[in-house]
């Protein structure tokens, strides 16, 4: 066994290891996964008339595959078309999101393409709307959904995750326009930490959808290979960072 490569790993980079079994995501005991259809498993069907129809699955979801892979509890707070306006506004209120029973350990929040791609909101905005409390930006209704987190569980670490390289040059600028505030807000609050889809994911590409799409929305297959890259990048973020995740146990614990 070569312990220097599992203890000692300054020079590796996300996502060179991908995790098999228990990875060092089970330190949390309990995570909420915030999002759109992506994060709730959802299945797009087509009849033989070609109406399509959208079907929340959260057994599927890649939240859960983590949950079963470390034996820890995940709250999908996360439905078809989630936007972060209408989370903040409506959708987690509604569903009893904020209450203190349900906080976590560690939330990971995976929103976006509603807001800029499908009409939603488009305005960017900047960490200045958030410190501004102005919510009527993307990334101004994002970081308050922190800051509602952050007054559930004070300690509790947060993950951003960034859109995907999908190999299409309409999207890019405002893609790393997204990905360029997500790091600001990583380094505004506390505990923050970016999970970089796009710099070190693959491509989703007509060869990577081909494989892991069902129309416009992820296979199963899809489902389960994301699982696998948000723990396998959680897991490396813990342990390129032992001192920041040392008392993860007393979060909410009242010790």
């Amino acid at each position: 066994m070569y312990w220097n490569n599992i203890l000692y790993t300054s020079d590796e980079k996300p996502l060179e290891k991908l995790v098999n079994g228990y990875s060092m995501t089970s330190v949390f005991r309990k995570i909420a996964f915030i999002g759109d259809s992506l994060s709730s498993g959802e299945f797009e069907a087509c009849d033989k008339d070609g109406n399509k129809s959208y079907h929340d699955m959260f057994d599927y979801s890649w939240g859960q595959y983590i949950a079963r892979n470390n034996g820890l509890t995940a709250y999908n707070f996360s439905r078809g078309g989630m936007t972060a306006k209408e989370y903040l506004e409506s959708f987690a209120e509604n569903n009893g999101f904020w209450d203190k029973d349900k906080a976590c350990q560690a939330y990971v929040i995976a929103l976006g393409v509603n807001d800029i791609y499908n009409g939603g909101m488009k305005e960017i905005g900047s960490v200045d709307d958030v410190k501004n409390r102005n919510d009527s930006t993307f990334i101004g209704a994002y970081g308050e959904i922190i800051r509602r987190y952050k007054e559930i569980s004070p300690d509790a670490k947060f993950f951003f995750i960034t859109f995907p390289d999908e190999d299409d040059e309409a999207k890019k600028e405002q893609c790393e326009a997204v990905i360029k505030e997500l790091y600001n807000l990583a380094d505004y609050y506390s505990n923050s930490y970016v999970i970089d889809l796009y710099k070190y994911g693959p491509v989703y590409n007509k060869s990577f959808k081909d494989k892991y799409y069902l129309y416009g929305h992820m296979n199963p297959m899809g489902y389960i290979l994301t699982a696998q890259l948000i723990d396998s990048y959680i897991d490396y973020i813990v342990r390129h960072h032992y001192n920041d995740f040392k008392n993860i146990a007393f979060v909410n614990s009242g010790l």
